[in-house]
């Protein structure tokens, strides 16, 4: 964020934008990173895997994520941890923000 101690809205700080994923970093440490996402209708993040415990908490909208082969359907206000090493993917069903809290400790 542009200026520390100073409250902002974690809806305004990431925009939509036709076709495509948009991100900003927040935070990045040696021990973690916090960043929002927002994925339009149709975009998505291939199946990987990430060696750090993740937090998916989703602002606007509903994604499916398949974690491990399972697909979930996570909605405005939840979240989901995605443990480390668990092949995972995102499929925007609707415009989403989310904010994803990765661990490396």
């Amino acid at each position: 964020m542009d200026q520390a101690n100073t409250p902002a809205s974690l809806m305004d700080l990431v925009a939509y934008q036709e076709g495509t994923v948009v991100s900003k970093t927040l935070l990045s440490k040696q021990t973690g990173t916090v960043t929002l996402f927002a994925f339009d209708k149709g975009q998505g993040l291939s199946e990987h895997t990430a060696p750090f415990d993740a937090m998916v908490c989703v602002l606007d909208g509903v994604v499916e994520i398949t974690l491990g082969g399972e697909p979930v359907t996570v909605s405005q206000g939840e979240m989901i941890v995605m443990p480390a090493n668990v092949p995972h993917a995102l499929s925007a069903r609707e415009p989403f923000k989310m904010m994803l809290v990765m661990i490396r400790s």
